[in-house]
C-alpha cells in the first residue's frame, strides 16, 4: 500500500471533522469554541508527520509573503527550542523521549502561540490543522469524572457522549497509526516532533545536523 497521500490525509480530516460536529450536536451545542477564540492554538505541543504533511500542503497554498511570515516565526520558535534542549538540533523527532521529558518542553513554551495564528485569532492554515486541533474542544472523559478541555471550558455540559463516540474516536486514531505507519519519513525520522518544526524546512535537519533558523525578512 501506497504512503498516505494530501488527499487520503483530507479524508481522515473530514472523518475527524465529522466526528467534531455530530460531538458537538450531541452536547446540546455547549462546547465554546469559537472563530477568534485562540487559547488552545497557544502553547507548543507534539504533533504527527502526518500533520506536517498537512501543514505543508496549506503553506504551499498561501501567498509567498504569507509563507515567509510564518516560517520566520516557526524559526524563532526553533531556534529557541534548540537552545533549551540541544536534543532537537540534531533531530526533531521526540521518539525515545519520555513522557515526562516532553511534557517539560510543553510546559517550558506554554505561552507560545502557534506560528500559522494570525493577528485576529484566527488559523492561517485552518483547512490544513493537525488533527489534534481538529478534535480539540470535546470534554475529556477520566473514568466517571468529565473535564473540561481548555481553561475556556470552564463547565462542561449536563449531557454525556454516548459510549459510541469514545468508540469511534479510537478507530479514528487507530487509522491515524495506521496511516503514519505507511510513511518512509517515520522510519527514518520518527513518528511525532514539535509543532513548530512542521513549518520550517527540514532537509538535512534529521540526518546532518541543524537546519536554518534564522529570521526571514517580511
Amino acid at each position: 500500500m501506497r504512503p498516505p497521500t494530501p488527499s487520503h490525509l483530507t479524508t481522515l480530516a473530514g472523518k475527524t471533522d465529522d466526528w467534531f460536529r455530530r460531538a458537538t450536536a450531541a452536547l446540546l451545542s455547549q462546547i465554546p469554541c469559537h472563530a477568534g477564540c485562540a487559547h488552545c492554538c497557544i502553547g507548543v505541543f507534539p504533533i504527527t508527520r502526518l500533520d506536517v504533511r498537512r501543514l505543508q500542503e496549506g503553506l504551499a497554498h498561501l501567498p509567498k509573503e504569507q509563507q515567509e511570515r510564518i516560517a520566520a516565526r516557526a524559526a524563532q520558535q526553533v531556534a529557541c527550542l534548540e537552545a533549551a534542549d540541544p536534543r532537537l538540533t540534531a533531530s526533531s523527532s521526540l521518539d525515545g523521549w519520555s513522557d515526562g521529558e516532553i511534557d517539560g518542553v510543553v510546559n517550558a513554551f506554554h505561552d507560545v502561540p502557534c506560528p500559522a495564528l494570525d493577528d485576529n485569532g484566527l488559523c492561517s492554515l485552518y483547512a490544513y490543522r493537525p488533527l489534534t486541533c481538529r478534535s480539540m474542544g470535546i470534554p475529556m472523559r477520566e473514568g466517571p469524572t468529565v473535564n473540561g478541555a481548555c481553561t475556556v471550558q470552564t463547565f462542561v455540559p449536563i449531557v454525556r457522549l454516548p459510549a459510541s463516540f469514545a468508540e469511534e474516536e479510537h478507530a479514528l486514531a487507530d487509522r491515524e497509526s495506521a496511516e503514519l505507519a505507511m510513511l518512509p519519513e517515520v522510519a527514518t525520522d520518527g513518528e511525532e516532533l514539535l509543532l513548530p518544526f512542521a513549518f520550517v524546512p527540514s532537509d538535512g535537519r534529521d540526518n546532518n545536523g541543524p537546519a536554518s533558523t534564522g529570521r526571514t525578512s517580511t
